[in-house]
């Protein structure tokens, strides 16, 4: 469906995939398909804007990848700078401001 060349060969993709779910008794392929068409504008919007949030979602992903292998980091700067070097920053990016507890209320 990415592949369509334009907006309106996306739409008829669409209704192929829909007849061929309905044709089709597989409970997976159904569940697809509810998926598909709950984000279906979405889907669609790629052929007008070409943007995705494929790079933010992979980011995401090895961000959490790396929180996971670390097996939990206690010390802030040591977890940015291995976030740093998997995501494949060069140089020093700004860093990042330590909030140390609970504000204090002066009465």
């Amino acid at each position: 469906m990415y592949a369509a060349r334009d907006l309106g060969h996306a739409q008829r993709r669409l209704v192929v995939f829909y007849q061929h779910r309905a044709d089709a008794a597989m409970p997976g392929l159904t569940r697809l398909a509810q998926t598909v068409s709950a984000w279906q504008d979405e889907v669609l919007a790629f052929h007008t804007t070409h943007l995705s949030n494929g790079p933010t979602e992979a980011m995401n992903l090895l961000i959490k990848k790396v929180k996971r292998v670390g097996h939990g980091f206690r010390n802030i700067d040591n977890y940015r700078l291995r976030l740093l070097l998997h995501c494949g920053v060069e140089g020093e990016a700004p860093r990042a401001v330590r909030h140390r507890g609970r504000p204090r209320l002066v009465a």
